[in-house]
């Protein structure tokens, strides 16, 4: 996603930090939306510490825009980013506004929000920014050890099941025994058979029709003999 830096002229945008424990996405998404934002930026869990699309919104942003947040701690990945952030935003007119925090620069929102509360904010900032850290490369290396236990399919097998899946469907289509087995590469005809009934194919040609009998009964080898 590459943040178009025309699209933002006196605009109002929103940015969501939107790890995947992050329950109140819904939630900020509609508020943003109800404000008017014209576009809501989403970063996912593994790029919590790059952030590259929180860059490209810093270097799109035009004087007098206003930008919404769900948290400071949120957008935030520190005290010292919080200070450049600020002062960015303060020689570009920039109005912030933080939904959770309920904060706003303007001082047009959040009318009963106190000095203390935004000192409280900054306080909270390191610690906050800290657990939403570890909540996201956790989720990270979940995933990362999800994909690797997941089992491995060796070639060999792969070209059995294959070679499988083309006696199905050779023999749903209607192919003769004799057919089936030269396509399929078997040394022997009763291969073609086991698979069948391996996969639970009732046989429907002539004098093999039915479920498939045991080996040792007598009549399924002369079937197979005459097949």
């Amino acid at each position: 996603m590459i943040i178009s830096q025309n699209l933002y002229n006196m605009a109002k945008i929103g940015y969501i930090m939107a790890i995947s424990q992050y329950d109140k996405l819904e939630e900020d998404r509609e508020w943003m939306n109800n404000f008017g934002c014209i576009r809501i930026v989403e970063e996912c869990d593994e790029n919590e510490r790059n952030r590259p699309l929180w860059k490209q919104l810093m270097v799109a942003l035009q004087r007098g825009d206003e930008l919404v947040i769900p948290k400071f701690s949120n957008a935030i990945r520190g005290s010292r980013e919080l200070a450049t952030f600020l002062e960015f935003c303060r020689v570009k007119a920039i109005r912030v506004i933080s939904i959770h925090d309920r904060i706003d620069s303007k001082n047009q929102l959040f009318p009963e929000t106190k000095p203390s509360d935004v000192l409280e904010m900054m306080g909270a900032l390191p610690e906050e920014v800290l657990a939403l850290r570890k909540t996201a490369e956790h989720m990270v290396n979940l995933q990362a050890k999800m994909i690797a236990s997941l089992p491995k399919v060796s070639s060999t097998k792969l070209q059995k099941l294959d070679r499988e899946k083309t006696v199905i469907n050779l023999y749903a289509a209607g192919h003769p025994i004799d057919e089936i087995w030269r396509a399929s590469g078997f040394k022997s005809r009763s291969s073609v058979f086991r698979i069948l009934n391996k996969h639970g194919i009732k046989l429907n040609r002539g004098n093999h029709s039915g479920p498939i009998k045991k080996k040792n009964e007598e009549d399924t080898s002369k079937d197979m003999d005459k097949s």
